[in-house]
């Protein structure tokens, strides 16, 4: 034997000590790890719970009269609490379905909330980078002193169009 596979079997052989949950998953992640080949079965979820729809003819039907027997009593314990039982889960699933129909109801909300919010703050953006694009295409022009009068002219003309297209946007 190498010195290796004495190592391995005396860590296999070593009482293992459990102190919390990531111990136990880690040492199933192992087990799992050890032989990769084997298939692994994974569970599905929990089934919906059903019960049986009522009877469409109840045979015997329990009156007042006198004359029922001792074992009747079981039988009609037995039926009421079957009822009882169906009628709670009837009424669980209902409120069930009022709660996730809420549920969606109020995503719904909170999505469209976000979007509004995400559609102002676009909207600002734009506005902010189209005044700096304005801003970066007006010239500033220096023509030097001899034309200081007609580009002076010329900055007002524009700045007089630029004025109306900002009060029109």
């Amino acid at each position: 034997m190498s010195s290796k596979t004495k190592k391995s079997d005396e860590e296999e052989k070593k009482p293992v000590v459990i102190k919390n949950a990531t111990d136990i998953q880690r040492l199933k992640l192992e087990k799992l790890m050890r032989n990769p080949d084997k298939p692994v079965v994974i569970p599905d979820g929990p089934r919906e719970k059903s019960l049986a729809p009522p009877p469409d003819f109840v045979r015997n039907v329990m009156g007042s009269s006198a004359g029922a027997g001792s074992g009747e009593f079981h039988v009609y314990r037995h039926l009421r609490r079957k009822e009882y039982a169906r009628q709670k889960f009837i009424q669980e699933k209902s409120e069930k379905e009022k709660l996730d129909e809420e549920y969606q109801r109020k995503l719904e909300e909170n999505k469209k909330i976000a979007d509004e919010k995400t559609a102002k703050k676009r909207a600002k953006r734009l506005k902010k980078k189209l005044k700096a694009k304005l801003k970066e295409k007006k010239p500033k022009v220096d023509n030097g002193p001899e034309n200081k009068e007609s580009s002076h002219s010329e900055d007002s003309d524009k700045s007089d169009t630029e004025n109306t297209t900002n009060e029109n946007t």
